[in-house]
């Protein structure tokens, strides 16, 4: 019970948690109880011991009357759960009262002759009040847990009702007003699928979430422009086609949404992910390493049939007009020498099991460590095929010339060279369809499979609706509003190909070893640095528009903060100053990301501009370590890094200065937030500039002083020079603000009942 105390317990066959606040609420109920049911049964029992039971038996008799009290409030707002939730109700309150009777052991040693009972003599009861409480007080979560379920439902309802509106609207002034009511209705569905989705346990579910939610969030844009189009040319088919496709592709994410939140069984779940070649390897060295334990757990023939499967699989790699001679050779001679080794292993395999062996004889150990290695082997080789092709391409279609081109020709109505570079542009997107399932093939986890096949479904979508914008620019060149939103769907693209280049480092990173939350994404400021600004400022939240508008710069800042962890894990010395403070500013910038996305803790612009703020603090305190840092430096290598330092100040004062400034009106809001998110970007340029340099630095001074073994001057000066801090907090591996984790375990209950 104590392992694992939400995962292990089954206290009602009806109830499975699926969120992690409802899983962290229990656990320090079920802590509690566990502690009363585990205590050591000893003959004698201290004051002290009677006194903590006492204690901890009434905290859980007080926590759960006000858990109740919640419950019931809830019930009385909703009365389609009033039944079930008063019922549940009900028995937690029951529950809470055995324990605490149980528990009432007084300062006394307890006896029998009063009769009454007791945790020491009725252990059993004990245990039932214990799982009659865990059980009831889950269904009271999980209950609650539909009310968010029901407001995502209502949110996604009204959403629907306003995109029916807008595609039938016949006027521009109509059109201005709904889209206006739309933006509003999308902020609010963003949000609550946001904080969804950041709940969830299951990472595919998870996965899946943010692809739909990065579909609408995408379209959103889309859809103003393309209806924009629309109702300036209503009788270009082009533009209609191109307006169609992209009210079509927000319904199928809508419904994808509310199939996760209910989990709908009509399509989504049932849907299962294609087999993928890591996933078949993975199975094959498991059914291989298994032969150590049981020789008799499968057949020769079974093996035989998994691994003709798996080689089934890589024509995806060798059949490809796009993979090269050398790349395809590669993959034949792996594959042709993972066969020899099955071959030999069976061999011995069989005549182990015709000789009644108990256990693998040493020509099958031999044998299977070949086959393990030669199978590890040809995934590399895929693996390295995979990226490089991703690589390459996105390098290529960096320069986005089809792009220009189309918009080129488009804007001087040439429909003939529309055509020519709509074929150009199309060779590209299969290119890319084909990149994103080889990678898919290759990513390591179902989470970065459900990744890779939204991709492949992004470009096998917005390249045509691309052509059909560049169509109708080129029938309509002087058209402002054609040209817009040609530029808006070109700008998706690109932004999809940013997912795509982040994409192929998790991939790179699962690969590796790397993946996991090593990344402490910090959140809010602390409670009472800015109090005064609380005062003065408003919170904000940005409309549609404003999102999308900042998702293309949001992106670059993501791409930063990932470089910055990329070149800060290349340090030995990970507990380096300029280490810490470098990963706490990337993991700031990657907050300020999330929030372009309508993600994350930072749920308004007053958290946007604290943790702007912030982040000056921290990058300030790189600046006096960079400082310190360059003591030990000679005169160009000083100058060098005592320059970039010099930019870090100018740019943190300006971050710092920008987010204490006060404005007023939404504009100067969605300036502020501009302007913030610009500097931050600068201020993550810079570091990401000095980082490798220092270190290079850092290794060559490391290494002099370990041959000259003349530390000891270095380390005088050091100390002597280094500054006083001005806020010990702000130093450290938890500075500036709390990590996720430790958040949420904070606020899950709060979260999920009393914010109803």
């Amino acid at each position: 019970m104590a392992s694992s105390p939400c995962g292990n317990m089954n206290f009602d066959s009806g109830l499975e948690i699926k969120t992690r606040s409802v899983e962290q609420t229990l656990i320090p109920l079920v802590s509690q109880i566990t502690t009363l049911i585990n205590h050591k049964d000893k003959p004698k029992k201290s004051e002290r011991t009677l006194a903590a039971i006492h204690r901890v038996g009434q905290a859980v008799s007080v926590a759960v009357g006000r858990f109740v009290a919640v419950g019931e409030a809830i019930a009385a707002e909703n009365q389609e759960l009033k039944d079930e939730m008063g019922q549940a109700c009900f028995e937690a309150r029951r529950a809470g009262d055995a324990i605490a009777q149980l528990t009432d052991v007084g300062s006394a040693l307890p006896s029998q002759s009063d009769g009454r009972s007791t945790v020491f003599s009725d252990r059993t009861g004990m245990v039932k009040a214990a799982r009659l409480l865990l059980s009831s007080v889950t269904k009271v979560l999980v209950l609650a847990d539909r009310i968010v379920i029901k407001q995502i439902i209502t949110s996604r309802n009204k959403v629907l009702v306003t995109l029916d509106h807008l595609e039938r609207v016949s006027t521009f002034q109509e059109f201005v007003q709904i889209f206006s009511q739309f933006g509003n209705e999308m902020v609010e569905f963003a949000h609550l699928t946001g904080d969804r989705q950041n709940d969830l346990k299951d990472e595919k579910k998870k996965a899946r979430m943010a692809a739909a939610r990065a579909v609408l969030e995408k379209c959103t844009m889309m859809l103003l422009t393309a209806s924009k189009t629309c109702l300036r040319h209503p009788d270009c088919e082009s533009a209609r086609i191109n307006k169609d496709a992209v009210f079509h592709r927000m319904r199928c994410a809508l419904e994808q949404v509310i199939e996760i939140v209910t989990e709908a069984r009509s399509c989504g779940e049932n849907k299962m992910l294609p087999a993928s070649i890591y996933n078949g390897i993975k199975d094959f060295k498991s059914s291989v390493e298994c032969l150590r334990e049981n020789l008799y757990s499968l057949s020769p023939q079974g093996m035989g049939s998994q691994l003709e499967a798996l080689v089934e699989r890589l024509e995806d790699f060798t059949d490809s007009a796009y993979t090269s001679h050398e790349q395809r050779q590669a993959i034949l001679t792996l594959c042709q020498l993972v066969r020899q080794d099955t071959q030999q292993l069976l061999h011995h395999w069989i005549e182990a099991q015709s000789a009644k062996a108990k256990e693998a004889t040493e020509d099958m150990e031999v044998a299977i460590l070949k086959t393990c290695q030669s199978v590890s082997d040809l995934r590399r080789e895929l693996h390295k095929v995979a990226v490089i092709r991703a690589s390459d391409l996105l390098k290529v279609h960096g320069e986005q010339l089809p792009l220009r081109s189309l918009k080129a020709a488009g804007a001087e109505g040439n429909l003939e060279a529309v055509a020519e570079y709509s074929r150009t542009l199309t060779e590209q997107k299969e290119q890319l369809v084909e990149t994103c399932r080889l990678l898919c093939h290759v990513s390591g986890t179902e989470p970065l499979e459900i990744t890779c096949i939204h991709a492949e479904e992004t470009f096998h979508v917005i390249g045509p609706q691309i052509m059909s914008a560049a169509q109708t620019l080129a029938l309509h060149p002087s058209s402002k509003i054609a040209k817009e939103n040609l530029e808006v769907f070109c700008e998706a693209w690109e932004s999809q190909l940013c997912d795509m280049a982040l994409l192929l480092r998790e991939i790179n990173d699962v690969f590796e070893g790397k993946r996991g939350d090593k990344r402490s994404y910090l959140s809010l400021p602390r409670p009472g640095k800015h109090s005064a600004n609380l005062k003065t400022a408003k919170a904000v939240k940005l409309d549609a528009e404003e999102q999308t508008s900042m998702a293309k710069l949001g992106l670059e800042l993501r791409l930063l903060s990932s470089d910055v962890d990329t070149e800060v894990e290349k340090w030995e010395e990970q507990e380096h100053d300029i280490v810490r403070q470098s990963q706490s500013l990337a993991s700031m910038a990657y907050n300020m990301y999330l929030f372009t996305r309508g993600e994350g803790l930072l749920k308004t612009t007053l958290d946007l501009f604290h943790q702007a703020e912030v982040l000056s603090e921290e990058g300030l305190q790189l600046c006096s370590s960079l400082r310190t840092f360059s003591i030990q430096l000679v005169d160009e290598e000083k100058s060098a890094v005592m320059t970039e330092t010099e930019k870090l100040v100018a740019l943190c004062q300006q971050l710092q200065m920008g987010a204490k400034t006060p404005v007023q009106g939404k504009t100067a809001t969605f300036q502020k937030v501009d302007s913030s998110i610009q500097t931050a970007r600068g201020v993550l340029a810079v570091v990401l500039s000095l980082l490798p340099f220092c270190n290079k630095l850092n290794k060559k001074y490391k290494s002099e002083k370990s041959s000259l073994g003349s530390s000891h001057d270095w380390r005088e000066r050091q100390d002597a020079s280094t500054p006083v801090k001005e806020d010990g907090a702000l130093n450290g591996k938890n500075s500036n603000g709390f990590g996720v984790k430790s958040l949420e375990q904070h606020m899950a209950g709060l979260n999920l009942l009393e914010g109803k």
